[in-house]
């Protein structure tokens, strides 16, 4: 019986001809019409991705040029013309259309300072465009989201308003009185019908013979199939038009696929088969290859799905971590089957390539995704999430901590952010100017870890939007009431300006703000944003430093002081408890370390040849891309207060690598060594560079 899910293109460009200036000059029509060189064959399923750099070099930015020069602030819809040309809707700050030419040169078509104006090229504006779609003529339709409008482009640059006032609403009827709120995702059918995911009105509108009308949806968020208004959606966002004339829905905050038929029935996707990771956890984006096959790009574990027809599912990338992309905002085929991803969290966009047949012999070298590693933190100035801003906070947890769950296991997972602690229904301050980038970014409503994402930096742990009685903040957010009447949902749109400075919500029961730098699996460590009068001059602590077997037991025979170590024993690990405490923090506060690594020394201290230098094995610069991390940086007996163990233990595994991304277990195994006295040396740094050493003599026998 097929069981349901749980909710939880090496296609190189081929050369094209140099374009001439009179070329250049030629419209966007006509180049569209200049035909690539095709590649053979459809992604098949179950082998192996690559993924492939289009253009952007993962800082964010506007920078039109070469392919590795090129940047983006928020690449989120993206379209590919016949020739291959690819069209990215660049929200954040850069409010354009912008280009990827099959030669990897990138320009922009229209838009340039955030504003609602038709017009063409840079004379238009733009207010945080999101979804594209083109159609058979050559004119390209935005979801305009922070217009709450829907626009088109002509082959030319020119930009004029389909639908839309500009104003936040619901209103059927003529296009030019239609309102929608925060629409997202947008679709056109080979009649000119254009069809919108009206993201806060959650519902489906379809605009045809100059009229605006609701195809699906009543109105409020839910998960209900049915005809028309019996069908519920929850923030939907991507569309993508089947052959048949389906019309597929990413539907985010349902974590769902849903279809609605040509008859107009809505119905929900059952994902079955061997793959139980497989289903869609906030699905935004959404295409359909040639064979009519679904691929999902999520907004939180930023996978790419594809689903073949019968609903079986499969991780195409990003599976237990590796080679995960940040926000797989757009998806979309080009006429040679190659897949097309707008990662806007990374301000990169990629082809996703498959090896052709199973146990062919390919360069399957993946090109870098997120973030540049050295791409400029928020600009935050020092700021505190709390008030004041500008004054000392207590700092309860660091990046890289060793956390349980609510289940008994004391290594769940690693902590991800930077704590600080408040009273319960504090103000919670942005610490950044910033643009809310997420069209589903206030989550876990009256959850423990309910949050809200601004961009780059997520607050987790408070009452969002809300004070302590549970009143909204200011308009910007929006209270949505269940069916019961009582509030079940609050929502802030897409291209919201945040300042900082202003409250976004409230301390919950947690009683600290757990703050997040950077998107999922690409978190950086907070403690970088140079937080005013953080101060920390205390050394760390080291309890203990010890040897244990491949099976985690001690070794603990000891000779004249020493442990005795057999040579031909077989790998061992070595494990240093410590933990560290920053000035002004409460003398229990355990936190965590920043670097360890360790050394092998000569019984007189003379280091050991390849061992000059300590070897720095374990850094939390930044989250670990990986879900075994936490098994791998840390010893089986470690844990936390919180979650249940009798007193906080970090105890890490400094013989295995968790640093710069790579995640090596490796046994130390002195066989190589010559019997008799050693010492090991454990050194252990905090972020702000203090450090601390301990020795543990050996005997090797």
């Amino acid at each position: 019986m097929a069981r349901k899910l749980r909710p939880g293109l090496r296609g190189a460009i081929w050369a094209v001809a140099a374009l001439t200036t009179v070329a250049l000059a030629v419209s966007f029509m006509r180049d569209w019409r200049t035909p690539e060189r095709p590649e053979p064959g459809p992604l098949p399923a179950g082998l192996p991705a690559r993924i492939e750099l289009a253009a952007g070099d993962g800082h964010r930015g506007v920078r039109d040029g070469a392919r590795g020069d090129a940047r983006f602030d928020d690449p989120f819809g993206i379209v590919v013309a016949p020739d291959g040309t690819a069209l990215i809707a660049d929200g954040g700050a850069s409010n354009r259309i912008r280009r990827v030419w099959p030669d990897g040169r990138v320009d922009t078509l229209a838009g340039s300072l955030e504003g609602f104006a038709d017009g063409r090229g840079a004379d238009a504006r733009l207010h945080t465009p999101s979804g594209l779609a083109l159609d058979a003529s050559g004119t390209l339709y935005v979801a305009d989201t922070g217009n709450h409008a829907i626009r088109r482009i002509a082959p030319d640059g020119t930009v004029t308003t389909l639908a839309g006032t500009g104003e936040a609403g619901f209103v059927d009827g003529p296009v030019a009185q239609a309102r929608f709120h925060a629409p997202t995702g947008v679709a056109v059918d080979a009649t000119g019908r254009v069809f919108v995911a009206d993201g806060f009105n959650d519902r489906i509108r379809v605009i045809e013979a100059g009229t605006v009308r609701t195809l699906a949806g009543d109105g409020r968020p839910g998960l209900a199939d049915g005809t028309g208004a019996q069908a519920r959606f929850d923030t939907p966002s991507g569309l993508a038009l089947a052959d048949d004339g389906a019309l597929w829905i990413a539907d985010t905050g349902n974590h769902a696929i849903r279809r609605i038929a040509p008859d107009g029935a809505t119905t929900t996707l059952a994902l079955h088969g061997d793959a139980p990771d497989a289903a869609p956890v906030s699905p935004v984006s959404i295409a359909l290859d040639a064979q009519q096959r679904l691929y999902v790009g999520e907004l939180a574990q930023g996978r790419v799905l594809q689903i073949e027809p019968d609903g079986r599912a499969r991780v195409l990338t990003g599976r237990d971590m590796a080679q995960r992309l940040a926000r797989p905002a757009g998806l979309a085929f080009d006429r040679f089957e190659r897949l097309w991803v707008a990662d806007a969290a990374a301000y990169r966009v990629h082809r996703i390539a498959q090896v052709r047949r199973a146990g062919a012999k390919q360069n399957l070298d993946n090109a870098a995704v997120g973030p540049a590693p050295d791409a400029p933190l928020p600009d935050t100035r020092g700021r505190w999430p709390l008030a004041p801003q500008d004054g000392w906070h207590e700092v309860v947890g660091t990046l890289g901590e060793v956390r349980g769950n609510f289940r008994g296991e004391s290594r769940s997972h690693l902590h991800a952010g930077f704590d600080v602690r408040g009273d319960v229904g504090s103000p919670v301050l942005a610490i950044a100017d910033a643009k809310v980038a997420s069209p589903d970014a206030a989550s876990g409503f009256g959850d423990q870890a309910e949050r809200l994402a601004i961009d780059d930096l997520t607050y987790i742990h408070m009452r969002v939007g809300r004070t302590p009685r549970g009143a909204a903040l200011d308009p910007r957010f929006q209270l949505i009431a269940g069916d019961d009447g009582t509030p079940m949902r609050v929502r802030i749109p897409r291209g919201t300006h945040i300042r900082a400075g202003e409250t976004i919500g409230t301390i919950n029961a947690q009683a600290h703000v757990h703050l997040v730098v950077g998107p999922s699996g690409y978190q950086r460590n907070a403690v970088a944003l140079g937080f005013r009068n953080f101060v920390d001059t205390i050394a760390p602590r080291i309890d203990d430093l010890a040897l244990l077997d491949a099976l985690d037991a001690p070794v603990t025979s000891r000779e004249d002081g020493r442990v005795r170590v057999p040579r031909d024993g077989g790998g061992l690990q070595i494990v240093v408890e410590a933990w560290d405490q920053v000035d002004g923090n409460l003398p229990r506060r355990r936190l965590g370390l920043h670097t360890l690594g360790w050394q092998l020394l000569a019984a007189d201290g003379t280091p050991m040849p390849g061992f000059e230098a300590p070897r720095y094995t374990i850094d939390f610069d930044r989250m670990p891309p990986h879900r075994d991390a936490v098994r791998v940086a840390y010893s089986a007996d470690s844990g936390i207060t919180v979650h249940g163990a009798a007193r906080t233990r970090f105890r890490y595994a400094v013989n295995n690598v968790v640093r710069d991304g790579r995640l090596e277990p490796v046994l130390w195994d002195p066989a190589d060594l010559a019997v008799g006295d050693y010492l090991l040396r454990a050194t252990v740094r905090d972020a702000s560079g203090n450090a601390a050493t301990r020795d543990l003599p050996i005997r090797l026998y």
